[in-house]
């Protein structure tokens, strides 16, 4: 279980981030929740796939800030960015900056602060 725990972690602050975006805009949270977070959820999982792809040749750490969490942090973004364009869903430039700033305090964040408390 505590393999996954990094996982669950990105994926629920993912979910917190499109919770917070929808309740900013004044959007059913719940209702619409699932439609806002798949788009960033299959970004999660491309950028995990891509840190684990990256980190084959060495001890895959998740709670590294380099290369893992970058990684994950980018493939999140850009990830959920081309799913949101292909489904129709809005991608306007600042969008895309509150997104990538969001993002990388959270999924980065985190990170971070577990460095710093080791």
């Amino acid at each position: 279980m505590k393999r996954y725990a990094p996982f669950g972690i990105d994926a629920l602050l993912v979910i917190v981030f499109c919770a917070i975006g929808r309740r900013s805009h004044d959007e059913a949270v719940l209702a619409g929740l699932l439609k806002t977070a798949w788009p960033f959820g299959l970004g999660l999982i491309l950028g995990w796939g891509l840190a684990v792809l990256v980190a084959r040749s060495t001890r895959f750490d998740a709670t590294a800030l380099w290369p893992s969490g970058i990684l994950i942090w980018a493939g999140t973004f850009v990830g959920g960015m081309v799913f949101r364009a292909i489904s129709g869903q809005g991608v306007a430039l600042s969008f895309m900056i509150v997104a990538a700033s969001v993002l990388a305090l959270f999924l980065l964040g985190w990170r971070a602060a577990i460095r710093a408390l080791r």
